[in-house]
């Protein structure tokens, strides 16, 4: 069940812990996402958390209960705010009803009728959430908002379709208001990527559309066309300053659009122009603007204005980066590789390419994986997955977020396999060592660097490597194979000890005895001694 979220906003802390604790917020369809001690605490984490109620006390330091009801009703008209405080003055009550708060309670408040008050909120929300959401309404809203004439004028006038000596008689035969003087378009980018999978994707824009004409309609004079699965606002200014302005509650709509509609949208506000012809170009200008998302990050506004660069393009080089990221994929561990793939990732980010930069810079890093790995002798069919155009896949990648995590998922299984490898020709030389010894023990020259002549490896690498596979030291492992094969012509052959010695390739018998004294604790004519005691 998805729970309402509730904010408590008292100076006294005890207050706010009695009321957490006074009631089953779970039951109740609630949760309490977070607590503040002023008015300002409490604006300040209103507008981070988005809370669908808010519980105030009216005196407070800082700014009072009162004040910040106004405040947050400026901010989502649409939230729900309970007054309660220890004051039962007629001006506070009056004042409450002004703010248009949900209740107004006197302390001491008892359980039962919080209980009651939130039971109240909670029929409230889900009417409105059940208005918003509610698929029919949404079909129905959708078929009666859009005017086919009035969409077919405005997506024409955006395409630059329209002569500008008709613009004027067309708008006012489909009573459409384009006095300006100054206008500009917004793409509202609708992600398919991060979407609730119960809602289709048309509903969803139509439910974002809905959202745009209750926030920007009348304020902006802005008119909502549905564009290929996304929105666009063609908004008129008085002032050209107010692009700033217009920004600001872009950047605001995509997180009420995340709250409300659980879509996550990305803003782009094109250049301004001064005639409807123009818009074409304001559009173009809010298309790049959208494009910088990943750059700059989705759920946002870009203003064109402000971010693409102008002049020299800043020049971001990622070639010893990857080379780095190949090091640590071929000899790292997992962390070291997640951890350089999150500096390639910054320094992209942090580079702020052009999104023509930004496009070459993919195709070099997918272009340099494809050769490291076939440099590796990896299967790259099976890394980036049978029948898929990477190319394209990679450049559709609308985030750096998201970019980082396939570059961490690609370059893991690339660890993966490399390590599977060199495991599986670690085991193989070592067996191959240890096939090598056995048939060979007998040799009075064999050293470990012969052997490692033999199998084409440094001695170095070798013996680090046949001590992590066996457990054992090279010289250990020999050592144990000649005294096994002495002890079977020691004790079931009957042979002298010179030419045990001999066979199992010490030139010297005195040394041969020292190192068989060291291996079992006593010398060879003891041990066969022992083992013929045992036998009878």
């Amino acid at each position: 069940m998805s729970l309402y979220s509730c904010m408590l906003v008292d100076d006294e802390e005890d207050v706010i812990s009695i009321i957490e604790k006074k009631l089953n917020w779970e039951e109740m369809g609630f949760k309490v996402i977070g607590s503040a001690h002023n008015g300002v605490e409490a604006l300040e984490l209103a507008e981070e958390m988005q809370p669908d109620v808010v519980m105030t006390d009216i005196k407070m330091p800082y700014m009072d209960g009162l004040q910040l009801a106004h405040k947050l009703k400026d901010l989502n008209p649409k939230i729900k705010i309970i007054i309660f405080s220890g004051f039962d003055e007629f001006e506070y009550a009056k004042e409450a009803i002004r703010v248009e708060a949900e209740e107004y309670l006197l302390k001491p408040v008892n359980s039962e009728e919080l209980e009651s008050v939130f039971e109240r909120i909670k029929t409230s929300l889900d009417e409105e959430r059940n208005e918003e959401q509610n698929i029919d309404q949404l079909e129905k809203y959708y078929m009666e908002s859009l005017p086919i004439l009035q969409e077919s004028f405005l997506t024409l006038l955006l395409q630059g379709q329209v002569a500008q000596d008709s613009i004027a008689s067309l708008s006012k035969d489909y009573r459409i208001s384009l006095d300006g003087p100054f206008f500009t378009a917004v793409l509202l980018h609708i992600s398919s990527r991060e979407k609730p999978a119960e809602i289709d994707k048309q509903l969803l824009t139509v439910s974002v559309r809905k959202l745009l004409q209750e926030e920007f309609a009348e304020k902006w004079n802005a008119k909502v066309v549905t564009w290929f699965g996304d929105a666009i606002l063609i908004v008129q200014l008085d002032d050209k300053d107010k692009i700033r302005e217009l920004t600001d509650d872009c950047d605001r709509f995509c997180r009420v659009a995340r709250k409300i509609s659980r879509a996550m949208v990305t803003a782009g506000i094109g250049n301004i122009v001064e005639t409807p012809s123009d818009l074409s170009h304001s559009l173009e200008g809010a298309q790049n603007a959208v494009n910088y998302r990943v750059i700059y990050g989705v759920g946002r506004a870009i203003n064109i204005a402000e971010i693409d660069p102008v002049g020299s393009e800043n020049t971001v080089s990622i070639e010893e980066d990857i080379q780095r990221l190949f090091r640590k994929i071929r000899t790292g561990s997992e962390e070291e590789v997640l951890e350089e793939v999150g500096m390639l990732s910054t320094k992209i980010t942090d580079g702020r390419p052009s999104i023509q930069q930004y496009r070459m810079l993919l195709l070099e890093l997918v272009s340099d994986i494809y050769r490291f790995g076939n440099s590796c002798h990896l299967n790259m069919e099976e890394i980036f997955g049978k029948d898929n155009d990477v190319y394209s896949s990679v450049l559709s990648i609308d985030s750096v977020h998201l970019l980082s995590e396939w570059m961490k998922d690609i370059s893991l299984k690339m660890r993966g396999e490399i390590s599977n490898e060199r495991q599986s020709s670690t085991r193989s030389f070592v067996k191959k060592a240890e096939e090598y010894v056995k048939e060979n023990f007998g040799d009075k020259n064999m050293t470990i660097e012969s052997v490692c002549s033999h199998l084409g490896v440094s001695s170095a690498y070798f013996s680090t490597v046949f001590k992590k596979e066996t457990g054992k030291t090279f010289i250990n492992f020999l050592t144990e194979k000649r005294m096994e094969k002495a002890v079977d012509l020691l004790v079931n052959q009957n042979e002298k000890t010179y030419i045990i010695a001999e066979a199992v390739g010490y030139s010297d018998a005195n040394y041969f005895s020292y190192a068989f004294k060291k291996q079992f604790g006593m010398s060879p004519s003891k041990y066969k001694a022992m083992a013929k005691n045992e036998k009878s």
